[in-house]
């Protein structure tokens, strides 16, 4: 198994440079591929700071990502629960923070907009968080 770094992933999904994206192609066909969640996160970055993608093109690409039978991502089913709320309008690492966190645990934040989107696309034990003065 080959673990891979976000300038891996970054060159195969968007082909910018082709003597590299023709490598990470070879790469992925040839051998199991371990994806860490922080390269995903940084990947996520990448693709909306610096190439434009929208959410929705960089959920899509993680998503088929995911059914490549030769992929392996870590905790893979924080990764789909992240993707699942990210399809209902929420940020990919905001979706991912929350689905990470561990079983039974409850989850706060200051984003008012992005609790209520989370509840929204069915997400359980979060809630606001507000600053005492």
């Amino acid at each position: 198994m080959t673990a891979v770094d976000t300038n891996v992933l970054v060159r195969l999904l968007t082909e910018d440079e082709p003597k590299q994206a023709a490598a990470a192609r070879f790469l992925f066909a040839a051998r199991p591929i371990w994806i860490a969640k922080t390269v995903l996160l940084e990947t996520n970055w990448v693709l909306s700071s610096l190439y434009g993608f929208d959410e929705d093109a960089i959920r899509e690409a993680f998503t088929r990502l995911l059914g490549l039978n030769s992929v392996h991502i870590e905790d893979e089913p924080a990764v789909s629960a992240a993707l699942a709320l990210a399809a209902h309008g929420i940020e990919f690492a905001g979706a991912l923070h929350l689905s990470s966190r561990p079983p039974g645990a409850a989850f706060v934040s200051f984003d008012r907009s992005f609790v209520r989107r989370a509840k929204r696309a069915g997400a359980s034990g979060i809630s606001e968080m507000s600053a005492r003065d």
